[in-house]
C-alpha cells in the first residue's frame, strides 16, 4: 500500500470525514484489521481564510506548498488537496513536490461522466462557484457547468464558513440548499457536484431529484484506488 499525503485543515471538520472515509474505504477493500498508510499535515483554517478574503492566493499557494513538501519528506508518494476551493493553488502545490497530486477535480468529473451526466449544478464556496479555476477543470472533461443565482451563492457560501466549518449543521440551512438544488434542477441541471468538502456533513443522497456527485467521498475512494494501485 502506497502512503497517502492528507494536505488538510481546510476546515478540520472535512478533513476529519476524510480521514475516515479512506480508512473505511481501506477496510471495505481488504478488511480484517487493514487501515490506510497516511500522513496528515492539517494546517491552521483561520491563517488560510485570512489569506482568501484578501485575494492573496499566491501566499496561500505558497503556505500549501510548503505542507506539501512536509508530507513528502514524512513518506507520502501522493498528495491529496483535501479541500475544493483551495484547488485554485493546486499547481503551485503540485510544482512543489516530485510526486503527483490526485486532482479532485479530476475524480469528481471522472464520477459524473461513468453516470452518463453531462450538465452538472454546482455548489460550493463563492471563490469555487465564480472562478474559473474549477469549473474550467470540469469543463476541460466536457461537463458543461451550471451555478447558482447571486443569492443562491451567497446562502450557500454563508452556510459553509459561517456553520459548517465551525462544525454547525441546521435543519433551515439544509432545507435552504434543498431548495437551490431544485432550482438549479428547473435550470436544466443533470446532477448537482456538492463541490465544498464541508456540504456533506449536511445534504445527501434524498435532498435532490437529482443524482448527488459528493467530491469528499468521491476523492478519498480515488485515493484509496491510487494507493492500492
Amino acid at each position: 500500500m502506497r502512503t497517502i499525503g492528507l494536505l488538510g485543515g481546510m476546515s478540520w471538520e472535512s478533513s476529519a470525514i476524510y480521514y475516515r472515509l479512506i480508512n473505511e474505504e481501506v477496510r471495505a477493500r481488504l478488511g480484517g484489521l487493514h487501515s490506510a498508510s497516511c500522513v496528515l499535515y492539517s494546517v491552521d483554517f483561520a491563517e488560510i481564510e485570512e489569506l482568501q478574503r484578501a485575494q492573496d492566493w499566491h501566499a496561500a499557494g505558497v503556505r500549501l506548498a510548503q505542507a506539501a513538501k512536509a508530507l513528502h519528506q514524512a513518506g507520502a508518494e501522493f498528495v491529496v488537496l483535501c479541500t475544493n476551493t483551495m484547488h485554485k493553488v493546486a499547481d503551485q502545490v503540485a510544482g512543489a513536490v516530485d510526486i503527483p497530486l490526485l486532482h479532485l477535480g479530476d475524480t469528481t468529473a471522472a464520477a459524473v461522466l461513468a453516470r452518463g451526466v453531462r450538465r452538472v449544478g454546482l455548489l460550493g464556496t463563492a471563490f469555487t462557484m465564480e472562478q474559473e479555476f474549477y469549473r474550467d477543470r470540469l469543463a476541460g472533461h466536457g461537463l458543461e457547468v451550471i451555478v447558482p443565482g447571486a443569492a443562491d451563492r451567497e446562502l450557500v457560501h454563508r452556510v459553509i464558513y459561517d456553520e459548517l466549518c465551525q462544525g454547525v449543521v441546521r435543519e433551515e440551512s439544509r432545507a435552504g440548499y434543498r431548495e437551490v438544488m431544485a432550482r438549479l434542477a428547473a435550470a436544466g441541471a443533470e446532477g448537482i457536484i456538492l463541490g465544498c468538502t464541508e456540504i456533506e456533513m449536511l445534504v445527501g443522497d434524498g435532498d435532490s431529484e437529482l443524482p448527488l456527485f459528493p467530491t469528499t467521498r468521491l476523492h478519498a475512494v480515488a485515493a484509496v484506488a491510487e494507493a492500492l494501485r
